[in-house]
């Protein structure tokens, strides 16, 4: 990136809007230019030349870390045979298993199950494992079960929480970059580094959870000396950028939102009883919303009201009390979006590869999965593995009913014309929704 006449002159990467390059960059909007328009409520076209007003004062460079698609569970990553591959590496992991709730799992099923959840690339995770505790490729002769990653926080203990707690930081530094939350990395030790405007949230992401768990220097050494983390990531997972040419741009400057149903059948009433809030957990964007069925049933039972899907596609996991649903285009081709439905009961609930029409039914909202106070189902978006937040430049609309971002999550509303519905979790009146 180069300055000319006191410009920036930035080439836009998938993913950038006007107000989050402008916030990257220390400016307002208006203050960034181009010779083709710029819509403040689209995506730029990756690759569009912008020129932006120098306010930050000196021109910051740093290499690029890691291609987005490398950081979520991109489709780069649909075909990595994580058992596979813990078993051939032929270490501590291999034959590790560890109690999770009710249900013993293998490290491979951890793994699987974090990134899953998360939609943080299996890859990554693995080298990060390796990095913190070689359980990947070596037998080590001293075993910490209490904190194998070497994290140290109290409400993170055993394998499987430090391998949740390193999804959730990664995730907080590639959303908070993508969505223009922060610009600078504060360390645990009180110093902090401005990140470089041109960076790309792959990047930041691995940036982020570093100054999570070192002070300044060791983060310069992990990340940029000559033992470096990247260098262990190419070992063991091959050239990275070249794997990302066949995914990226994950987003193009004219991707749309897809038409969408609420989820439950027409006339029907159901309450909003969560408005937007984080599609999976903090760190991930606020995209998702509780719906609640209106049956009179005892709080937290098995509802026999039937959630629906919001449009056409395939099921590719129903699991763990979780359906997600790719798309499909008219031709049955997959258009990268997913929808994602939590606490469907197991009873009833959809097998994996059935193929759904608009309002086929996936199974019933409940408690079980997940931290719930009441029956429901929580529903949120992804495309191509990243998970989606509310408003510009990606609405969420449901049968014509817009969600309105907010201050306080889980107190938004819904707008259709001149209705407005507004989220409570008791199932107050004005929070009831006929479609």
């Amino acid at each position: 990136m180069t300055v000319i006449d006191g410009r920036y002159q930035y080439y836009a990467q998938s993913g950038d809007t006007l107000n989050s390059v402008a916030k990257h960059f220390g400016v307002e909007p208006n203050q960034i230019n181009s010779d083709r328009p710029l819509d403040p409520y689209k995506m730029i076209t990756p690759g569009q030349l912008l020129q932006i007003s120098d306010a930050i004062g000196m021109n910051y460079s740093s290499d690029k870390l890691l291609p987005d698609s490398e950081v979520i569970f991109s489709p780069s990553a649909d075909d990595f045979d994580i058992q596979g591959y813990i078993l051939a590496s032929g270490g501590y992991l291999a034959n590790f298993q560890q109690q999770v709730g009710a249900e013993l799992l293998s490290g491979a099923e951890i793994v699987r199950r974090v990134a899953t959840n998360t939609s943080v690339n299996p890859r990554l995770l693995l080298a990060v494992i390796e990095y913190r505790s070689h359980w990947l490729t070596s037998l080590p002769a001293t075993i910490d079960h209490t904190y194998p990653l070497g994290f140290h926080f109290s409400d993170y203990r055993g394998f499987f929480l430090e391998c949740s707690l390193a999804a959730k930081l990664l995730n907080k530094g590639y959303y908070g970059w993508r969505e223009g939350l922060f610009t600078s990395l504060n360390f645990f030790n009180g110093s902090a580094l401005r990140i470089a405007p041109q960076s790309n949230a792959g990047s930041v992401a691995l940036q982020y959870f570093f100054a999570q768990i070192y002070p300044q220097s060791a983060w310069e050494a992990n990340l940029y000396g000559p033992d470096n983390f990247l260098n262990l990531y190419q070992q063991l997972f091959g050239d990275y950028w070249q794997r990302a040419e066949s995914v990226e741009p994950l987003f193009s400057g004219n991707l749309e939102p897809p038409l969408l149903e609420l989820p439950f059948a027409p006339g029907e009433e159901w309450a909003l009883t969560g408005g937007l809030h984080v599609d999976w957990n903090s760190g991930t964007p606020s995209g998702a919303l509780d719906f609640a069925p209106l049956t009179g049933e005892p709080r937290c039972s098995t509802s026999r009201a039937w959630v629906l899907s919001a449009a056409p596609g395939v099921v590719v996991r129903s699991s763990e009390n979780i359906v997600v649903i790719a798309l499909e285009d008219e031709q049955m081709m997959k258009t990268g979006w997913q929808l994602f439905y939590m606490h469907i009961a197991k009873q009833d609930s959809i097998a994996q590869g059935t193929r759904v029409r608009l309002d086929d039914p996936i199974g019933h909202p409940s408690c079980e999965g997940g931290l719930a106070t009441g029956t429901h189902v929580h529903f949120a978006r992804k495309y191509k593995g990243e998970w989606i937040g509310a408003g510009d430049p990606l609405p969420l609309v449901l049968s014509g009913w817009t969600a309105l971002p907010g201050e306080k999550q889980f107190q938004t509303s819904l707008v259709k014309g001149a209705q407005i519905i507004t989220a409570s979790q008791n199932a107050g009146i004005n929070s009831r929704i006929i479609r």
